[in-house]
């Protein structure tokens, strides 16, 4: 049998490898950590590179440098695509990888006091956050049908952007008083070209969701909610993996940049702001089903109305407010599996507990999401009624 001693350090004792994450390298640090005395020490800083090589090299050092006998652990956060082959192959060989969000990591450091941001001292936050936090999930893979949805979507919004652009292009042509020819051809081909490739992207998103019956069922049960439509329920789903790493809606909004942050100096009053420190793609999926919800669903154009008539030349924190509603309303629709239901925004608790989440709302209209547009634009809709996705 072991002494006391032994089992006691055994239960105490923990080491992780903060793993800070970028496009060609990262950065790794080993802390070691005993619970009962509270006291820990850490390695230096290594770099590694971003490949396959890079990754064995980083296994091999890890391996060296971690006291023998006791479990190893490996948290870093999901930047972008890069963490993904670094966690992937760590899953792969058996070893426990812990993947927080940032904003988790960014309210860990500032509890310790830690300021500094390099990635040095980012990976040796991630580091003693993984010894010291006992809330920590084990990652694993989400489902691949995720990964191949994000990318349909994303090229869907950068066709749409480009679309845009080549739209805007025509039209100014449209008004010169001697428009080259061959432009204006080039501009209306190139118009043909983009809208064929919207639509085989969309035909490939309907077909890839079709191969999951009950990812489709979700998804269809959740686009019934006026203002959502298939492929911006899909983007959402997508973008946050099925919401593997989402725990409750003050998490996801915070993922997807709708938070509201505070900034305050001396005698001013304090402003209040979105902090647009999260997933962009999310934010601009939801911008136009936002302007389509605050004319047609009831319950989300009563609260664009009630915010408007407190901020009348600052519509667009109506829209912003209508933006999370939209994403609180797919993530609860996903949890439950139940049915949209617009009675229940009729009740007082949920109407009492929206209307704070939506008073936090108070910024500046320069912070606000999605393109500068005339008010009178909102209302855009196709020849249907329909939001334009």
């Amino acid at each position: 049998m072991k002494p006391d001693s032994q089992m006691t350090l055994d239960r105490h004792f923990r080491q992780c490898v903060g793993i800070d994450v970028s496009k060609d390298k990262f950065t790794a640090c080993l802390q070691m950590y005993d619970r009962a005395s509270d006291v820990g020490c850490h390695t230096m800083s290594i770099d590694f590179d971003n490949t396959k090589s890079g990754f064995n090299q980083f296994v091999k050092w890890s391996r060296k440098e971690a006291v023998k006998g006791f479990p190893l652990t490996y948290l870093m956060e999901p930047t972008g695509v890069y963490y993904e082959p670094l966690a992937y192959h760590l899953h792969k060989i058996g070893q426990t990888v812990y993947v927080v969000l940032p904003n988790k990591a960014r309210s860990f450091c500032e509890a310790e006091g830690i300021k500094t941001k390099t990635d040095a001292m980012d990976a040796r936050c991630l580091a003693l956050m993984g010894c010291t936090s006992r809330k920590l999930k084990p990652w694993s893979p989400p489902a691949p049908i995720y990964r191949e949805l994000r990318q349909m979507t994303r090229f869907h919004a950068d066709l749409s952007q480009i679309m845009t652009s080549v739209m805007n292009r025509m039209e100014s042509l449209n008004h010169m008083e001697e428009a080259d020819k061959t432009v204006r051809k080039n501009c209306q081909k190139l118009i043909d070209e983009i809208d064929t490739l919207m639509e085989n992207n969309d035909k490939a998103i309907m077909q890839k969701i079709t191969e999951d019956k009950e990812l489709e069922a979700r998804v269809k049960r959740i686009a019934k909610a006026k203002g959502l439509g298939v492929t911006t329920v899909v983007c959402i789903v997508a973008e946050t993996e099925g919401f593997h790493l989402i725990e409750n809606r003050k998490q996801l909004t915070s993922y997807a940049g709708l938070d509201v942050r505070a900034k305050q100096s001396g005698r001013e009053d304090p402003k209040h702001a979105i902090s647009k420190k999260g997933n962009a793609h999310i934010r601009a999926a939801l911008y136009m089903p936002a302007l389509v919800a605050v004319r047609y669903n009831p319950q989300i154009k009563t609260v664009y109305g009630r915010i408007c008539q407190k901020h009348p030349k600052q519509k667009k924190i109506g829209v912003t407010a209508a933006m999370r509603r939209l994403l609180l309303l797919i993530y609860t629709l996903w949890k439950s599996g139940e049915e949209y239901d617009p009675m229940r925004d009729k009740t007082h608790t949920h109407q009492k507990k929206m209307k704070e989440e939506d008073t936090e709302l108070e910024y500046e209209p320069e912070d606000c999401i999605g393109p500068k547009r005339d008010p009178a634009d909102w209302n855009a809709t196709d020849e249907h009624g329909n939001p334009p996705f």
